[in-house]
């Protein structure tokens, strides 16, 4: 059994055998998500994996890191804490998987005000059920107590994602052409992204979480607290499949500033409004804001969280097999030649 203890730290507001009671709590979580390659298991000084390298001529590592951002905020005032965790994971992985990676693990940091251990199982639990999703291992973390440094019912949530590609299967758009077709798939809603706006659009507080909406078929909370998409594992089934030329995660900054990134110099994106799904959810911010169209789009996902891009003569043989995957897949623009990499929604 372990023995330290201090009454002095207690009294400070650090109650270290709190911590050891919310390890004890996550393991059973930790477990699920136990793939080949882990070395060993949470508690150790330094989580150990050894990637599996056969077949790959010069493995690289891709590597990201992310948090839920202010969407935390919707969480407490629903005391709902197990799917922020997804959140925090799927924010890493879907950016390492639009490199071609696949991910192999993940590492969590939970800063609380006061370490509650059934909450952080919760949250734990979450971030578990994002790692089984996104088929990596949860191979360690941290959960650091701070009293003082925020209220005791509060806590921050942010993790790191390592993937693995073989250099010659990068995805970087190095070989994309004018007349390339942008494919969308669809988003689950809002995803982690935008919420300093949703919080001021809609003044949430512990009342107005709980409305319902019949243009949303739930409450305002349910809906902010839907958790992000992970599409990793059917990206890399088509990524093994056909020649996916770029791929984009939209996320903060919308599509003006995520689907650039996608592109090579001399190349543009032009998309096509109208085959875009918007969501009820951004609808309804855009209307209780008055919010204008390009500020929508400058910020949100509005329903599409993944765009990439494929030759004409792929397009509709990737959108086949996307929706095979249980996707919804749709073609959303094209490329086109520009000076600068930029921007054309029509």
């Amino acid at each position: 059994m372990n023995k330290s203890f201090s009454e002095s730290y207690k009294s400070a507001g650090v109650d270290v055998t709190a911590g050891y009671k919310s390890v004890e709590l996550i393991k059973k979580h930790v477990a699920r998500t136990k793939i080949d390659g882990v070395v060993s298991g949470i508690g150790g000084f330094g989580g150990t994996f050894a990637p599996n390298f056969t077949g790959m001529s010069e493995p690289v590592l891709v590597s990201g890191t992310d948090g839920v951002g202010t969407k935390l905020k919707i969480a407490f005032l629903m005391d709902k804490h197990d799917t922020v965790g997804i959140d925090c994971v799927a924010m890493c992985v879907n950016d390492v998987v639009c490199c071609g990676a696949k991910p192999l693990f993940f590492l969590d940091y939970v800063a609380v005000g006061k370490n509650y251990p059934e909450r952080i199982e919760q949250i734990v639990a979450g971030i578990a059920e994002g790692c089984v999703q996104a088929g990596c291992a949860l191979i360690g973390g941290e959960t650091a107590e701070h009293p003082g440094m925020m209220p005791e019912n509060e806590y921050d949530l942010a993790g790191f994602n390592v993937g693995i590609v073989d250099k010659n299967k990068m995805i970087d758009g190095s070989d994309l052409s004018e007349g390339d077709v942008l494919i969308g798939i669809a988003s689950s809603g809002v995803h982690s992204n935008g919420f300093s706006l949703i919080r001021k659009v809609f003044d949430v507080n512990k009342d107005n979480v709980n409305i319902y909406y019949d243009e949303l078929g739930k409450t305002l909370g349910e809906e902010l607290l839907t958790p992000t998409k992970i599409y990793v594992k059917p990206l890399l089934e088509i990524i093994e499949k056909y020649n996916i030329k770029a791929i984009s995660h939209i996320t903060g900054g919308g599509f003006y500033e995520n689907i650039p990134r996608m592109l090579k110099d001399g190349m543009a994106a032009r998309i096509n409004k109208s085959s875009v799904p918007v969501l009820p959810i951004f609808n309804l911010i855009q209307k209780v804001g008055n919010i204008p169209e390009r500020d929508m789009f400058n910020t949100f996902n509005m329903g599409v969280g993944i765009c990439l891009a494929v030759s004409q003569a792929e397009a509709n043989d990737v959108i086949t097999t996307l929706k095979a995957l249980g996707e919804n897949a749709f073609v959303i623009g094209e490329v086109v030649s520009g000076e600068e990499k930029g921007i054309e929604i029509c």
